[in-house]
């Protein structure tokens, strides 16, 4: 925040950006005077008084409002000249999510994130992880993206974390991999053979990437969340099945980043045991073919 010593120097910032936001508009003092509803003179005084004194509280949103920037701004509160509506358009945005395994905005905000630790609640088993048969089972129906399309994404994607100066760490839901073990749910139809081969590379990958691939399991009885990335500081995406809704305020990924700290804590299975709890899944009776 810009830090005032005395109602002078106050006086002198508020002409400084007035003048500064009245050239930005493009407008004239005339047309301002008559957009805030007071003579040309007044405008005149404002820009050229020298003096300690400001004016008055509604006179200075008028003028706020006529030339699209913040009072708080005029005033010197902050350094940003948006207004708040637009603060929150920049910092809340929804993008369109196709049912592709890896988009360009997913990756690009992956790249954004080198180097910060990425928080992750997948949909289902994370897409990164996945073996060539279980993308080729779950992509053969997609009418945007083909199989061999989604088996090198997933490559894509796996060599990148594999070289990414970034930690993962990913809570997945226990009743996702019990479903998956057992072929049940979204998993029906998904031959016994393909589930026992994904479960143990998750095995292998568990314990061949970690620390830097760090996998908990949460019961989902006890706490609960909705999919979701956190990357780094910088941003958090809900995912919402047809979109994005991406947020970029540093409270709210904060708040974001506490709730995925919050399904480490409370997870059944740490990242220590996530090798282990996949190899046993993997033998677990299974209802699919």
């Amino acid at each position: 925040m810009f830090e005032l010593r005395d109602k002078r120097d106050l006086s002198v910032l508020f002409r400084e950006r007035l003048q500064q936001a009245l050239g930005d508009s493009g407008m004239s003092r005339s047309a301002l005077a008559r957009a805030v509803g007071v003579d040309r003179s007044t405008i005149s005084q404002l820009l050229s008084d020298s003096g300690a004194r400001m004016p008055n509280a509604q006179v200075v949103a008028a003028c706020a409002g006529a030339l699209g920037v913040s009072a708080d701004w005029l005033l010197g509160l902050t350094e940003r000249p948006e207004r708040l509506a637009e603060l929150m358009a920049h910092s809340m945005t929804v993008t369109e999510a196709p049912r592709a395994l890896v988009d360009e905005q997913i990756f690009a905000w992956h790249r954004e994130a080198a180097g910060y630790k990425i928080r992750h609640v997948p949909t289902t088993l994370p897409d990164m992880l996945k073996t060539r048969a279980v993308l080729e089972w779950e992509y053969s129906a997609q009418i945007t993206r083909t199989a061999e399309q989604a088996i090198g994404a997933s490559q894509d994607r796996l060599t990148w974390m594999r070289g990414s100066p970034s930690d993962y760490e990913i809570a997945l839901p226990l009743h996702e991999a019990r479903s998956f073990a057992r072929g049940d749910g979204y998993y029906a139809g998904l031959a016994t053979d393909v589930r026992q081969a994904q479960l143990r590379h998750l095995a292998e990958l568990s314990r061949q990437l970690y620390p830097s691939l760090r996998i908990y399991l949460f019961d989902a009885r006890r706490v609960f969340s909705a999919p979701l990335t956190v990357f780094g500081p910088l941003l958090a995406v809900l995912y919402l099945g047809r979109h994005y809704l991406a947020f970029r305020d540093s409270s709210r990924v904060a708040s974001f980043a506490e709730h995925f700290d919050w399904l480490v804590r409370e997870a059944e299975i740490g990242a220590r045991d996530a090798a282990q709890h996949f190899a046993a899944l993997a033998d677990t009776p299974s209802r699919g073919g």
